[in-house]
């Protein structure tokens, strides 16, 4: 921590309860309906939990230093346990572990090196596909283990260029459905047949389009797609295998179709869709393919559906701004929800909890003849009616997207230090549409900076903020918004919040790690091109360090493999050469974001601490 005051003791007595919050998120089903498997947070990092009953205790199963991620049991009864990966220090270069039930011990299967992620069982739970980089380190290729020697991974797709993942299994095991993940707007759809050890493509790989193939029908002719080829959203689709057609199901949902999951028999299907940055549930008849939206839900954030084993149910976690993520069960008969888990809120009162406001600020440009609207969510204190210091957050992504879900951060800043949130959606978001998400691409990467210009003009006709009092934080490519807002809107705005940030395109494209690095291009642009360099330098923070006088907090996780510590480094040496005021904050055991439970804490108070100095003057 450089140039970070100490932290005063009433900031972390009034900002403790905020902190002692926790969530919960659904791995899997037990065995034998036993209950359900879990990762949750009781000491410094999240690990897995068994649940036997609704409002159970939770049984604690994995104890590491790392936080633990996944948890999915074999199918077969032959094999006692479950697959699970854990990185080390946040450089996600995770590893696959087996839990062994019968002796409660762990086993890596991996080589220990490479990065390991997308674990699929097929379906007799004899062997599971997964995607690793061990082959070069740079590519994410597909392999398989045989449960009779886990070790002993097979190579099956190994084409490069892009993330390759399995999806699923065919009903005999005998083929994979994969996807090749090429951006946000491009991806491709193959299977892959074991017997003749081939890789077919089933979609126009000429056109620019999401197809993702997600699950098999129940007679292995079909599958279920998601794409937006001929339309503007995410749509649920079947592709006939044999004719190479599909036909849209979801055809009349204007809005992204994002999680579908099957039942067991593959009689019975589930899907959300992003409507307005809020998920709806929606259950499906696979013989019949009619669907109907799931009743009885909170407007709320639902990931993570997996269907019961054997019972007409299906768990999720549900996660809203006043609750924190939790387990519920949906019964498909009754069609009633119960809540498996309740996470602790640290003694709050979660109905004092800020509710989002969404609200639309016109910005620069039009569409269709209409000065184009940006959409925004707003968090306001209670009782204040106006003064209000402004806090903007902006996503990361590019492609990402603000969706309204719990935060104890965010209610610490409305609540407690009376800041108004506003999250706007600028373009390059996802979630509306694809031509949205295309808005800010190549040498248009600057307009969303614009939109944020606009949004600060917004804020300055609204007679409860007050103007002289506006902050911007953001992560990750959030964080390259907030370095340039600095220097863009640099009069208008009293300080910055940069986690994780891009300072300069060219280093970032240079130095983040190699398996991710053509993604990147793809959505950047290639460094590698000299006009698309002179480009990517210009519009890069660490070239307008001058006009950045307002004083900014950069944090950072040292072993960050997306943006790597090095552009907080330069940033933050480039401010002291100019004579700036800049905090600096680097975690030696994080990544691309904090984990563990002692650095959130360090960071939040920090943040308290520096938005209290230098954007409410105290």
């Amino acid at each position: 921590m450089e140039d970070i005051p100490e932290i005063p003791e009433e900031i972390k007595s009034r900002i403790q309860q905020y902190q002692n919050t926790r969530s919960a998120s659904f791995a899997d089903w037990l065995p034998d309906d036993k209950g359900i498997l879990i990762t949750t947070r009781f000491g410094n990092t999240a690990q897995l939990h068994k649940v036997a009953q609704p409002e159970g205790a939770r049984n604690q199963i994995t104890f590491f230093d790392e936080p633990v991620t996944d948890g999915l049991f074999s199918p077969s009864k032959d094999h006692n346990g479950f697959l699970y990966t854990k990185d080390a220090g946040g450089n996600e270069f995770s590893q696959i572990y087996w839990y062994n039930i019968n002796n409660s011990q762990s086993e890596m299967l991996s080589d220990g090196v490479s990065r390991n992620f997308a674990i699929a069982w097929s379906n007799d739970g004899k062997k599971f596909s997964f995607t690793s980089t061990r082959r070069n380190k740079k590519d994410n290729d597909i392999y398989v283990s045989n449960m009779s020697s886990p070790k002993d991974a097979s190579i099956v797709v190994d084409k490069g260029n892009g993330y390759w993942v399995v999806t699923d299994w065919s009903p005999d095991d005998n083929q994979l459905t994969v996807i090749q993940y090429l951006s946000i707007n491009k991806s491709n759809s193959y299977i892959f047949d074991f017997s003749k050890n081939e890789l077919k493509q089933i979609n126009d790989n000429n056109k620019e389009a999401v197809f993702r193939s997600l699950a098999w029908n129940q007679g292995g002719g079909k599958l279920y797609v998601i794409t937006n080829e001929g339309e503007e959203f995410d749509k649920l689709a079947e592709y006939d295998i044999k004719s190479g057609k599909y036909n849209y199901i979801t055809k009349d949902i204007n809005w992204d179709v994002d999680e579908f999951v099957t039942n067991k028999a593959r009689t019975k299907g589930a899907f959300t869709v992003n409507e307005n940055g809020f998920s709806q549930l929606y259950l499906i008849d696979l013989l019949s393919n009619k669907y109907e939206k799931a009743t009885n839900l909170p407007i709320s954030q639902i990931s993570g559906l997996k269907f019961h084993p054997s019972q007409d149910k299906i768990g999720m976690v549900i996660n809203s701004t006043n609750t924190p993520g939790d387990i519920y069960v949906y019964d498909l008969k009754t069609k009633e929800t119960v809540r498996w888990t309740y996470s602790e809120v640290g003694g709050l009162n979660m109905e004092n909890f800020p509710k989002p406001e969404l609200i639309e600020f016109e910005t620069f440009d039009e569409v269709d003849g209409h000065i184009r609207k940006i959409p925004a969510f707003v968090f306001k204190p209670t009782g204040i009616k106006d003064n209000l210091p402004v806090l903007i957050s902006i996503h990361g992504g590019p492609e990402g997207q603000y969706k309204p879900r719990f935060s104890s951060g965010y209610a610490h800043l409305v609540n407690e230090l009376g800041i108004a949130i506003v999250v706007p959606n600028v373009r390059g978001s996802s979630g509306y549409g694809k031509t949205y998400v295309k808005l800010d691409n190549g040498y248009n990467r600057e307009h969303s900076v614009k939109d944020i210009g606009k949004l600060i003009e917004w804020i300055e006709k609204q007679p409860e903020y007050d103007a002289s009092r506006i902050a911007v934080i953001g992560g990750s490519y959030g964080g390259y918004m907030v370095l340039s807002s600095m220097f863009n809107f640099n009069d208008k705005l009293k300080c910055g919040i940069d986690i994780v940030g891009i300072s300069n395109f060219v280093t970032f494209l240079e130095n983040t790690e190699e398996y991710r690095r053509d993604l990147r291009r793809a959505e950047y642009g290639d460094e590698r091109d000299p006009k698309m360099r002179k480009f990517l330098t210009s519009i890069s923070p660490t070239a307008h360090v001058d006009k950045i006088t307002k004083p900014l907090f950069v944090i950072q996780g040292a072993n960050d493999p997306r943006v790597p510590a090095s552009e907080s480094e330069q940033m933050v040496k480039k401010i002291r050469e100019n004579n700036g005021i800049v905090w600096y904050m680097l975690a030696k055991d994080e990544g691309h974001g904090f984990k563990k439970k002692e650095n959130q804490d360090r960071m939040t108070e920090a943040v308290a601490l520096f938005l209290k100095e230098n954007l409410l003057n105290k």
